[in-house]
């Protein structure tokens, strides 16, 4: 994490459907030319307005104190923030575009929550802050093997570090998406096994598809784990990963959600 995390501003230039659980925003604006994107689970705190058409107030940021100054913010004026992975990054002398890909979450045929509201119906050109946070995933340089797992909301961090891994890494992936259409090809080295795990309605809790996988992972002991997603899926993965002999300090865990 940054000592000084910067906090950007930028503007919606699109948005798109990937998938059906999935859209992509892209924002853009001078700011992000300075932007230094580290790659892998590179995340951000993403900060929208209240109300779609409404002002964008954001907080104060000294070093890393900013979310008193949030607080501080009227409960009318106050954006809603959420947290989120760079999806992808093109820089440019003018700034350059960022990607951030929203999991749409479907309710009874009805879309839920404020930033999937948002990124299905931002309007180009309405505004965004983001507060740069830094990377999660640090293997020891002794990491022999990697272990991934995530749901859906964690595959856009995973998506990354199997893109930045390097090309003589070795280990696992488990993705666990909610229909066929969210899975597809993607980059990774070839000594790391890419194991998509789809739910298609069976009614499974998200992320226990990916938990039943891990919990049957004999780890090197040498190895090193990213598990991100849902509480359980996360807290999960950990546990069964150190009962299976790999230690606290080479397990990285985050719950990003609770169902």
């Amino acid at each position: 994490m940054p000592s000084d995390p910067r906090l950007f501003h930028a503007r919606v230039v699109r948005t798109e459907a990937l998938s059906p659980s999935f859209q992509r925003v892209t924002i853009a604006g001078p700011d992000l030319a300075e932007f230094e994107w580290l790659g892998r689970d590179h995340w951000f705190r993403l900060f929208l307005p209240p109300q779609p058409g409404a002002a964008l107030r954001l907080p104060t940021v000294k070093g890393r104190a900013w979310y008193r100054s949030y607080l501080l913010i009227p409960s009318g004026e106050r954006p809603h923030c959420s947290n989120y992975t760079v999806a992808g990054f093109r820089p440019a002398a003018d700034g350059g575009e960022l990607d951030i890909d929203v999991v749409l979450h479907w309710h009874d045929g009805q879309l839920g929550g404020a930033v999937a509201k948002w990124a299905v119906g931002a309007a180009a050109g309405s505004p965004v802050g983001f507060l740069d946070q830094g990377v999660i995933f640090d293997p020891p340089e002794d990491a022999a093997e990697i272990y991934l797992a995530c749901d859906e909301t964690g595959l856009p961090a995973v998506r990354g570090i199997l893109r930045d891994l390097p090309e003589d890494a070795v280990g696992r992936a488990f993705l666990e998406v909610p229909s066929e259409e969210d899975a597809g090809s993607i980059a990774a080295p070839q000594g790391v096994r890419v194991e998509w795990l789809v739910r298609n309605g069976s009614g499974r809790p998200a992320g226990q598809f990916a938990l039943a996988e891990l919990q049957q992972v004999a780890p090197h002991p040498d190895g090193y784990a990213f598990v991100v997603g849902e509480s359980s899926l996360a807290t999960g993965g950990r546990k069964a990963l150190k009962k299976a002999g790999l230690a606290a300090s080479r397990i990285s865990f985050t719950g990003y959600w609770r169902a």
